[in-house]
C-alpha cells in the first residue's frame, strides 16, 4: 500500500481520502503502515513498542495484545468445495466471487476444521487490519464488563462512566444506543471517520474528539451509523473497569479465547484504545473470534463472552433497522447469521445453523454489495455443511 495514500487519508479531512484508503485497504506491509499500526512480523521488523510516548502532535504507537498460551487448535483438513450462487438474476461461483473482489485472504472453519484457506500476496502470519470489524470486540468487551457488573447496566447514560461528555451530544445517551448505532449524534460516515482519524493523527485524543460531538436528532429513534460511538464505547470499557481498553480486551477476550498470534489495536495519544477499528490481527485469529461466538461464547470449555451477550447482540436491537445487533451486522432473520464487517470487505460471518466460520480480508473497495456477500457466504456455508 502506497504510504502517500495512507497519510492522505489518515491526516487530511477529505471524504475523496476515505475512498482512496479503502481503494487500497487490506493486508499491508511493514515499509506502507499508517503511524497507527505496527509492522508485519513477516517483514523481521519489530513492533513499535507500546510504551513509547508519541511525539508532540502524533497519535500513540499501537497497543500489543498477547497471544494466549493455550491458542485453540485449528486442524488444517482441506476439502474442495464446489460453490456456486445466483444473485440478481446471475449465476456466480466462490473462485468469481474471490477474484472479482480482489480477496487478499480467506479461510473457512468447520468448527477447529480449516476446510478452505487462500491468501495473495499474503500468507497465515500476515496481520490484516481490520477496520470496523474491530466493534464486534468492542460490543464483546462491553458484554463481559456488564456481566462483571463493571457496568451497571446498557440503559445507563454514557456519562456516568465519561462524566467529560457532559454537554456534548452524548449528554443523555445510553450504551444501549451507541451499541445499536442509534445516538443521535449529527454524524456524516463516510466525510466525518476521515475527519476523525485525522484528528487521532494530528494528537487530538479520541475523547475530545467524542466530546465535540453534536446532537442531530433524538437518540433511540433511528439507526445512524457513527463510528465515534465505538470510540465511546471503548472509552466506556476502560473507565468502568480501570483498565485500558487493550489491555481489557487482551485479558477477557484474546488470551481467554485462544488466539494464536499476538495483535495490535491502534491508539491515540494518550494511548486510549479507538474501538472502532485498528485491529491488526491474522486471518486465522480472527476465524478463532467467530468460532468463540459460533460456540456460544466458549473456549476451552470456558465462558469467555456470556452466553446471554453473544445471543442478545446478535439479534435485532431495534425495530428501526432489524438487520443490526449490538455491534453485530445480521442476516434476514431466516438463518440466524451473523458478521463483522470492515471498510472494503473485511468480514467474520458466523453460520450457528451449519456450523461454519468464514473470514474474508480484502484489499480493495471495489466489493459486491454486502447482500451479495451474504448470498456468497451462505453457499459456502451450505456447502461446507453438505460435503461433511
Amino acid at each position: 500500500m502506497p504510504k502517500t495514500v495512507i497519510d492522505r487519508c489518515l491526516r487530511t479531512g477529505l471524504a475523496v481520502a476515505l475512498a482512496a484508503l479503502a481503494a487500497t485497504a487490506g493486508a499491508v506491509p511493514a515499509r506502507g503502515l499508517p503511524r497507527t499500526a505496527p509492522p508485519s512480523p513477516a517483514s523481521g521488523a519489530p513492533p513499535s513498542p507500546a510504551s513509547a510516548s508519541p511525539a508532540r502532535g502524533e497519535p500513540g504507537p499501537p497497543d500489543a495484545v498477547k497471544a494466549s498460551a493455550y491458542p485453540v487448535k485449528l486442524r488444517s483438513a482441506p476439502r474442495r468445495l464446489s460453490v456456486g450462487y445466483t444473485y440478481r438474476g446471475r449465476e456466480h461461483t466462490l473462485e468469481d466471487f474471490l477474484s472479482r473482489t480482489k480477496t487478499n485472504g480467506f479461510v473457512v472453519l468447520d468448527g477447529q476444521r480449516i476446510v478452505y484457506e487462500r491468501y495473495a500476496g499474503a500468507d497465515r502470519d500476515t496481520l490484516f487490519q481490520s477496520w470496523s470489524v474491530a466493534k464486534s470486540f468492542t460490543s464483546a468487551a462491553v458484554g463481559i464488563a456488564l456481566h462483571e457488573g463493571r457496568i451497571r447496566s446498557i440503559d445507563d447514560p454514557v456519562t456516568r462512566y465519561l462524566p467529560r461528555l457532559r454537554g456534548s451530544g452524548y449528554d443523555g445517551v445510553s450504551v444501549r444506543d451507541l451499541l445499536r448505532m442509534s445516538s443521535g449524534i449529527a454524524w456524516d460516515e463516510r466525510s466525518d471517520v476521515p475527519r476523525l482519524q485525522a484528528a487521532v493523527n494530528r494528537g487530538v485524543p479520541v475523547m475530545t474528539a467524542a466530546a465535540r460531538q453534536v446532537r442531530g436528532w433524538e437518540p433511540g429513534s433511528r439507526f445512524e451509523y457513527t463510528s465515534v460511538n465505538s470510540t465511546v464505547l471503548a472509552g466506556v470499557v476502560s473507565a468502568a473497569t480501570g483498565m485500558p481498553y487493550h489491555r481489557y480486551v487482551e485479558r477477557k477476550i484474546w488470551k481467554p479465547a485462544g488466539m494464536a498470534s499476538t495483535a495490535y489495536i491502534g491508539a491515540d495519544s494518550g494511548g486510549d484504545g479507538l474501538g472502532y477499528c485498528c485491529y491488526y490481527a491474522t486471518d486465522r485469529d480472527l476465524a478463532r473470534f467467530g468460532l468463540l461466538y459460533l460456540r456460544g461464547g466458549k473456549a476451552h470449555g470456558r465462558q469467555v463472552v456470556p452466553r446471554s451477550w453473544v445471543s442478545r447482540s446478535t439479534r435485532p436491537s431495534a425495530a428501526f433497522n432489524p438487520r443490526y445487533g449490538l455491534h453485530w451486522w445480521l442476516g434476514d432473520g431466516r438463518e440466524g447469521d451473523f458478521m463483522a464487517a470492515g471498510l472494503g470487505g473485511q468480514y467474520i460471518y458466523v453460520s450457528p445453523r451449519h456450523g461454519v466460520v468464514i473470514v474474508k480480508s480484502v484489499r480493495s473497495i471495489s466489493v459486491p454489495a454486502r447482500q451479495e456477500t451474504l448470498v456468497a457466504f451462505r453457499a459456502v456455508a451450505e456447502e461446507v455443511a453438505g460435503t461433511r
